[in-house]
């Protein structure tokens, strides 16, 4: 397991818990506005890793204050031992969210069945068409993202699907394509783009806040508990 960072206190990463946010090296994606560039090129992840029995333990003195753990990334379903990792988490009695970009559905299929989460957020990066150019690989195949949108839409478990919007890469069309995919039952949160100063690509930019209420106004109309998040 590749752990890249541990923030030790969250209320934001799990919706409705207080929680503590596990971050995983590695990533299949190179999305030009992404903020953990750390976490996501090998060249700046090696050698900075959190050991798995340091988080564990903290854990262990948290016991009964801290009740969920976010994993998040980087991909955390790059990880080969996510399962297991997971399974130790919740053997300490804390519930745990994955935040994932979909493109592994088998592992995640694997995760949700065994009943290793208890809360998954999925990102949409963009509409299908666009997928390729906001993630950073001009060969991009959707079918796995497709099929693990269907498959936690199915599952039964507590999820959420999110955007980060772009200026660059994002318009209302957008957004409103993404929607229609999801239906209007999903949990859909849009997140402003704030660079962080620490990108993979720059000239990156986020819209302003009336902007983003237009936005979601406009996705409501298809699926009304759709939301802002970091606005």
């Amino acid at each position: 397991m590749r752990i890249g960072g541990l923030q030790k206190l969250t209320l934001l990463d799990y919706p409705g818990k207080v929680a503590c946010t596990v971050f995983l090296s590695g990533c299949n994606l190179r999305c030009p506005y992404c903020h953990n560039p750390g976490l996501v090129l090998p060249e700046q992840s090696e050698g900075s890793e959190i050991p798995e029995a340091e988080v564990l333990s903290f854990l262990e003195r948290r016991k009964g204050k801290l009740d969920g753990v976010c994993i998040t990334g980087g991909e955390p379903m790059l990880m080969k031992d996510l399962p297991e990792f997971a399974a130790k988490l919740k053997e300490r009695g804390v519930a745990v969210k994955i935040d994932t970009n979909g493109t592994f559905p088998r592992e995640l299929k694997y995760i949700v069945r065994n009943r290793l989460a208890d809360y998954i957020a999925m990102d949409i990066k963009n509409c299908f068409e666009k997928y390729p150019e906001t993630v950073g690989r001009p060969d991009f195949d959707t079918a796995p993202v497709r099929e693990s949108i269907d498959f936690l839409k199915s599952c039964g478990i507590g999820h959420e699907f999110r955007t980060t919007v772009c200026r660059n890469f994002h318009t209302e069309e957008d957004l409103i394509k993404i929607a229609h995919c999801l239906g209007a039952g999903e949990n859909y949160f849009l997140q402003n783009f704030k660079d962080s100063g620490e990108l993979i690509s720059g000239g990156i930019s986020g819209y302003t806040p009336s902007e983003m209420e237009a936005l979601v106004s406009a996705v409501k109309k298809i699926i009304p508990g759709a939301s802002l998040r970091g606005v």
